[in-house]
């Protein structure tokens, strides 16, 4: 047998309902906050160097993982080419 049971009801009836903590006025707070700390630094900060900033760590971590699958192809490589080879 098989019973399907559909509730509709808001994200904060549900949390009161199974006993979950309201963080809304925590979630609120810490949004804030990181507001006036960006609107207090976003004067000092240069877009140029944001930008130079956030993509180095693109392309640092696509380097690694290029670097990574090549010593992984060089080692599959060195067991075809190995001692048994000659």
């Amino acid at each position: 047998m098989k019973v399907t049971v559909n509730v509709e009801c808001s994200p904060q009836e549900a949390r009161a309902f199974l006993g979950l903590p309201d963080v809304e006025p925590l979630n609120d707070y810490m949004i804030s906050a990181m507001k006036q700390r960006m609107e207090q630094n976003i004067h000092s900060m240069k877009p140029e160097e944001m930008m130079k900033n956030w993509s180095s760590l693109g392309v640092t971590a696509q380097d690694q993982f290029f670097k990574l699958m090549q010593s992984a192809a060089q080692a599959s490589m060195g067991s075809f080419g190995g001692k048994d080879a000659k």
